[in-house]
């Protein structure tokens, strides 16, 4: 059983005269995981926001290295199980579902 302890996603746009920076930072706890998403756009005060979501709210959360891994998966089986859906978490920090 493969479980995603913490994960870290950064992201820079070069675009003058305000350059961007995205940064997400997930991390898992006994109680579920916590998100926070760090906007910082040219030299204005970074934005931060937190999500937090239970363990029942995160059961079978496919995180981004554990998708890669689900994909090589299938394209070796040659095969998509049909129904197959998992809670996922949007570039804007949400709670979503992927459907394969």
């Amino acid at each position: 059983q493969l479980e995603t302890l913490e994960q870290e996603e950064q992201e820079c746009l070069e675009i003058r005269p305000h350059p961007t920076e995205k940064s997400t930072h997930m991390v898992s706890h006994q109680h579920g995981i916590t998100v926070t998403k760090t906007l910082q756009e040219g030299e204005a005060e970074p934005r931060c926001q937190n999500f937090s979501y239970s363990q029942a709210e995160v059961r079978g959360l496919l995180l981004e290295g554990t998708s890669l891994l689900l994909l090589r998966v299938l394209a070796r089986r040659q095969t998509v199980p049909p129904g197959l859906v998992f809670p996922v978490i949007d570039t804007e920090g949400q709670l979503c579902t992927s459907s394969y």
